[in-house]
């Protein structure tokens, strides 16, 4: 199989959630790379700040749509979110302002994004341990 078919093949087999929550690991790893930069590199600045509104402004029309799975209160939540980070993020580039309450919604979004632990449930008890007896 080819690179290309099993990339493809994956693509196709991958949870949603899983691909937003990569997408959003992306974003963060660039928001978190330019935040060090000097207003000298406004390019790379404004480059990454495009890339995550062009995410949030996805997700906003993902939203909007009736056909949408989530319920009422969290569309209505992400259309906020995606309205707030396009307007601080033109706070970002023209004023300069901090660019972690970027990062730290983002990485918020990752948190209820990621995938749950699986339950390590085990009714034996521990090693070495004998269970009491009624």
């Amino acid at each position: 199989m080819s690179l290309t078919a099993y990339q493809q093949a994956s693509a196709r087999a991958e949870d949603p959630r899983d691909t937003e929550y990569r997408l959003f690991g992306m974003v963060v790893r660039a928001l978190v790379e330019v935040k060090g930069y000097d207003r000298s590199n406004l390019g790379a600045l404004a480059s990454v700040i495009d890339w995550n509104k062009r995410v949030w402004a996805a997700l906003a029309q993902d939203c909007a749509d009736d056909r949408n799975g989530l319920n009422d209160s969290l569309r209505a939540g992400i259309i906020s979110l995606s309205i707030f980070v396009e307007n601080y993020s033109t706070q970002v580039i023209r004023d300069g302002v901090e660019i972690d309450p970027l990062i730290d919604i983002n990485r918020t979004v990752m948190q209820g994004l990621a995938p749950a632990a699986a339950p390590t449930h085990n009714n034996a008890p521990p090693a070495g341990m004998v269970p009491a007896t009624g």
